[in-house]
């Protein structure tokens, strides 16, 4: 699957997740187009018309152009009348019946990347609670889209390099970024993505011998960090334990290793194929 289609996928499922909480009758939005300071509305929910399909916000311009340039939610009771935002789109929101609009971005890493909007064919202001909702929603596809870019520069640093040098450092960041996927795991509420996401993180490592210590997922997140040479302080900053939590797990997985330092507990676990 191509990161365009993924990405449709995921604002597909969006914009269905959105109308469930708000119950507004009207939900669409988009990516940003990479390299230009625009969003192309790719999926729709509820429409009647195809008059948004594929239109294309730039940063600045209507209510959604609004919200990418102060990336910050946007909503207006009236839309064909608001003196809050530019009118480029009225003939396409018109066309569509559309009158009160809310637009949310989707921010990853501080950089806007997307939109989603909810509207009703009627004035009438839509409360906090519907924004609220809506905010939740455009959260999910924030951490969506961080995993995947966690995953994208994990494998970009797993390639093979002809230098024995940049191999060693690009293991390190394999290492790194294989820790930072396990903590960001336990963060993701949908259980599906989360398998997924840890089954990625098991393909980093070597295969599994038939027998061997077994690590418990909160072990293993641990010696992930302790691994690419965060201290126990790092780790508890890290995973959001105590340091005295991590240093139970770390005692834990050193005796299921049979290990008596950090060091060895690391190199046992990666000759058992638990770590990359």
């Amino acid at each position: 699957m191509t990161a365009d289609v993924a990405g449709a996928v995921e604002i597909g499922g969006a914009l269905a997740r959105l109308r469930r909480a708000t119950g507004l009758p009207v939900a669409f939005g988009g990516l940003l187009e990479p390299g230009r300071p625009q969003i192309r509305i790719s999926e729709l929910s509820g429409t009647r018309t195809s008059s948004l399909r594929a239109l294309a916000v730039t940063s600045g311009n209507g209510l959604g152009g609004k919200a990418v340039a102060l990336a910050r939610p946007c909503a207006v009771t009236d839309y064909s009348v608001s003196r809050q935002i530019s009118h480029e789109y009225d003939v396409q929101v018109a066309a569509e019946g559309i009158r009160s609009v809310f637009a949310v971005p989707v921010v990853v890493r501080r950089r806007v990347r997307g939109v989603l909007y909810g509207a009703l064919r009627s004035v009438q202001p839509l409360g906090d609670r519907t924004l609220g909702a809506a905010m939740a929603v455009a959260r999910d596809v924030e951490q969506t889209l961080v995993v995947r870019d966690e995953a994208r520069e994990l494998l970009a640093a797993a390639r093979p390099e002809p230098a024995v040098a940049d191999r060693g450092a690009a293991w390190e960041q394999v290492r790194e970024a294989h820790a930072a996927l396990r903590s960001l795991a336990p963060r993701i509420a949908d259980p599906e993505l989360r398998a997924e996401l840890l089954a990625a993180c098991g393909l980093l490592t070597a295969p599994r011998p038939t027998a061997g210590a077994s690590l418990a997922p909160r072990e293993l997140d641990v010696l992930s960090w302790v691994a690419a040479g965060a201290t126990n302080a790092a780790v508890a900053d890290r995973l959001g334990l105590r340091p005295e939590t991590v240093k139970g797990y770390l005692r834990s997985a050193m005796r299921k290793l049979g290990a008596h330092t950090r060091g060895e507990a690391v190199t046992a676990a990666r000759r058992a194929g638990l770590l990359p």
